[in-house]
């Protein structure tokens, strides 16, 4: 199991664990996180951005072309954002540690 801490906008801790090949997004849902995933992880909205520790955004594999693309337009984006719908879970990423941003942007909804 992969232990999972998300930071709300408010400060508090809340740990999980997820299963390796877990999506964030999913982890972060079943845990009462405001994360909408909107586009439900088709990478057609910013609406699961999270932000990632800084110690551990080099664990994390590289985003795609299309994430990046996509994170271009999250509201509060940050050097080790990443959309949570394009993080899967596995060993090498226990401990990880995100921050939920205090804002989304829904592009869908234009």
């Amino acid at each position: 199991m992969t232990l999972v801490r998300f930071i709300a906008t408010d400060g508090t801790v809340m740990e999980t664990r997820g299963s390796p090949g877990d999506r964030l997004l999913d982890l972060a849902q079943a845990y009462g996180q405001p994360l909408e995933g909107t586009c439900e992880g088709q990478m057609a909205c910013s609406t699961c951005h999270v932000i990632v520790a800084a110690e551990d955004f080099a664990r994390l594999p590289r985003a795609s072309e299309d994430e990046e693309d996509m994170l271009d337009l999250a509201a509060g984006a940050t050097r080790t954002s990443r959309l949570a719908c394009q993080v899967w879970l596995d060993d090498a990423l226990d401990g990880l540690t995100v921050r939920i941003p205090g804002e989304a942007r829904n592009m869908q909804g234009r």
